[in-house]
């Protein structure tokens, strides 16, 4: 993850924090210019439309993108330090222009909301090493009927790149091989493909249509009646 997806990830900017915090606004973008480590590099961020934070460091001196700063295989020493500094910039602008969230998109949010609004249930987050991994059970039965991941698209389709929130729904077997088909549903990612789908919430779905998946895979989560 870019150190951008890792300081940005769980929160949603606040638009209107943007501009009082020094964020110019242009045509498509809020721009930010900040110096730091005592003048020696310059941060210029840019959060668009949608909330996408991206940005690059220079070097003051020549004016050049600060190329080491994405090298991760460079550990140590001053590249490091530029690293946390920059990290610390982000930080910053998190806590004073964005708003806390269960998971990393939009679209898994408004996705929980709507769970919660038609069955009331929230999720629980059951793995200390994936705390952003969020599990809908059924009280009733204490089934999973969703899991939604924030993981990166390689693991779903290998011409892909970029974090992108998951969400794991069961469904029959037989309906499985039509649905992966359509954009922006996969075979189930760490989950048994033979019952269980990814899809993919970037918005390449409505809600409307993960709606209606997540009822067909919360009915089996229901008690069997006898």
């Amino acid at each position: 993850m870019t150190p951008e997806e890792t300081v940005f990830q769980r929160s949603c900017v606040d638009f209107s924090k943007l501009e009082p915090y020094g964020f110019k606004k242009n045509k498509t973008d809020f721009i930010l210019e900040r110096s730091f480590l005592n003048g020696s590099f310059k941060a210029v961020i840019t959060i668009n439309r949608d909330g996408t934070v991206s940005g690059q460091v220079y070097d003051t001196d020549t004016n050049d993108i600060y190329l080491p700063l994405r090298v991760e295989s460079i550990a140590g020493g001053y590249a490091e330090k530029v690293r946390t500094a920059y990290k610390t910039v982000l930080e910053d602008i998190r806590e004073k222009c964005f708003i806390s969230t269960l998971f990393a998109g939009n679209q898994a949010n408004r996705i929980t909301q709507k769970i919660f609004e038609a069955y009331g249930d929230k999720p629980d987050f059951p793995w200390e090493k994936y705390d952003a991994y969020g599990v809908f059970r059924n009280p009733d039965s204490d089934k999973w009927y969703g899991l939604i991941m924030n993981i990166d698209k390689s693991k779903l389709d290998k011409k892909l790149s970029g974090a992108v929130d998951v969400m794991n729904l069961k469904t029959t077997e037989d309906k499985i091989p039509g649905l992966i088909k359509r954009d922006g549903l996969y075979p189930a990612y760490h989950m048994n493909k033979k019952y269980w789908i990814s899809v993919v919430l970037n918005d390449t779905l409505p809600d409307e249509t993960v709606m209606a998946l997540i009822e067909e895979s919360h009915s089996f989560s229901c008690p069997k009646k006898r």
